[in-house]
Parts: C-alpha cells; structure tokens; sequence
C-alpha cells in the first residue's frame, strides 16, 4: 500500500508540472512568444491556451502598451561650436512580438543609443539661439529617424520630447546679458516712439486748433458782413419806403402844402439845434427868409419827382 501510495503521489505531481508547463494564461495587451524544441512556433495572444509539455516553452513576454524610455543626459555641439546637455523622453510600442524577440537583443537599449546619436546629429545642424524655439522640430525629425530604424524590429516610435536644454553657466550669462540689452534696446525704442507720438499729437492738435480758430473768425467775418449787409439793405429798404410814401403823400390834395410845412419845421429845428452846439455859425445872407429856403426844398422834391416820369 506505501508503494502505490508513492507511486500516486509521484503521478499526482507529474500531473501538476505538466499542467502548470502547458496551461498559460496570457494578460490582456501581453503577448508570449513560444519556442518549439528551440524554435520560434507561435505567439500568444491575450486568453488561455494549452502548450505541449517539455516541447513548447515561452521564451519572450513582451507588453504591448506604450512605454515609456528614459533618454538620460548627453552633451551635443551646436553649430556654433557651444556645448549642451540634452535629455529626453521616448514614448514606444511594441507591434510585433516576433520581431522584438528576434531582431534585436534589447530594443529598449538599442532604441536609446540610436535616439542619443540622432539627436546629436540634430542639435550639430542648429546655433544655440535657435536651439530653444527649434525643439519641436528636433522632436519631430528624432521620430523619424527612429521610426525609420526600428521598423524591422516590430517597434513603433510614437513620439519623442527633449525635456532639458542645459548651456554652459558661462554661455547663460551672455545668453542673460543679451536678452537684458535687448529689453534695454525695446525699452529705449518704445520710450522714444511714445514720445514721437506725444509731439505728433500735439502738433496735430495745434494745428487743428488754428484750423478750427481760423475757420470760427471767417465764419464770423461772413456772419458779420451778411449782418451789415442785410442791415444796409433793411435800411435802404426803408428808406425807399419813406420816399415811395413821401412822393405818394405828396401826390394826394393837400399834400405839397404839408411838405412845405414840414421842411419849414426841420429848417428852424436844426438851425435852432445848430444855434445850442457853437458859438460860431456862419449864416446865409437870407437867414430870415424861410419861405425860400421851403421853395428850394420843394424844387428839389419836384426835381426827383420829374425824373422817373423823363426816364419813363
């Protein structure tokens, strides 16, 4: 009975090797690359699968999400001879298990050896001042040379980002001092455009000024000479009113009389007038003689009466 219980216990062991040597159980986004007596067979996708004992043997895993590689720190050459240490970050996938297995001993390392030359390569092509606004172009030319390698080996470049661009202590200071100069330079142009702007402002607003001045004092001149001149006009306008209605009155009965009444009552108004103002006049011989001074006035209405009809 020991001997059988022995021999069951071997069984039963055998059993669990065999089982534990051919059940695998992938995880989801790995895949196992298996050897057949030191052959590549096949690749197993995520799931379970059965393998044929002390034949098959699983020789790579590989995960197939993306990765991420550390590219540690180099020193590269502008072209401008200025030395710079540049690191970075490689994001990887890999897309085929078999090639990853069998192309390459360790793509991780070959991958970041390949990255570091690029781009020392890429940095050589640029000056040190164009290096900061260049990195996306570096990033995207560091891609591609890497796609480019590492397609035979089943490995999928995605992207690449320099995370550091470190000059010397030195080459910052002048990097500093130059940027600081530059500013000064902006500075001292703004001031001076501001200032530009200022008096050119403030001629223009002059000038607008004057303009505006002398424009007002024509308007004003204009307004002025239409004023005296519809004054005038008003005035004669008047006046040949009163002779229209003088010469009017005059025709009518009676008329010529009130008129010699009239001329006799401003004649000895104004001489009176002309008595109160001065001490000396000097009088016509016939001061006395109203009546004929009446005659001539009326000669002269007669006068001006006789002309339209002549004229007519």
């Amino acid at each position: 009975m020991s001997g059988l219980l022995v021999v069951a216990l071997i069984f039963a062991a055998l059993v669990i090797v065999v089982i534990a040597k051919t059940a695998v159980v992938v995880p989801q986004q790995n895949a196992y690359v298996v050897e057949r007596l030191g052959r590549y067979h096949k690749t197993l996708r995520a799931g379970f699968h059965i393998l044929v004992p002390f034949v098959d043997t699983i020789r790579y895993r590989h995960d197939l999400r993306e990765m991420a590689v550390d590219i540690p720190e180099q020193i590269c050459i502008t072209r401008d001879n200025v030395q710079v240490g540049v690191d970075g970050v490689l994001y990887l996938q890999v897309l085929d298990a078999e090639r990853a297995s069998y192309g390459v001993a360790d793509y991780g390392f070959a991958i970041s050896q390949l990255a570091q030359t690029t781009l020392r390569s890429e940095v050589g092509k640029i000056e040190l001042d164009r290096t900061f606004e260049e990195r996306t172009a570096i990033n995207v030319q560091v891609v591609n040379e890497l796609d480019k390698a590492s397609d035979p080996w089943g490995i999928k470049v995605l992207r690449y980002e320099i995370k550091n661009i470190n000059p010397p202590t030195d080459v910052v200071a002048a990097m500093e001092k130059q940027m600081r100069a530059e500013r000064e330079k902006r500075a001292v142009i703004l001031t001076s455009e501001g200032e530009r702007e200022a008096v050119i402002n403030a001629a223009e607003g002059d000038k607008q000024r004057l303009v505006k001045q002398s424009e007002a004092r024509r308007q004003q001149q204009i307004n002025e000479a239409e004023g005296e001149a519809q004054a005038i006009l008003a005035v004669a306008r008047a006046t040949a009113d009163g002779i229209r209605a003088v010469a009017e009155a005059i025709d009518v009965p009676g008329g010529e009389h009130a008129v010699r009444l009239r001329v006799a009552e401003q004649y000895v108004d104004r001489f009176g007038e002309l008595a109160r103002e001065t001490n000396a006049m000097i009088l016509p011989a016939n001061v006395a003689d109203v009546a004929s001074m009446v005659g001539v006035a009326m000669s002269a209405l007669e006068l001006r009466r006789t002309e339209p009809e002549s004229e007519s």
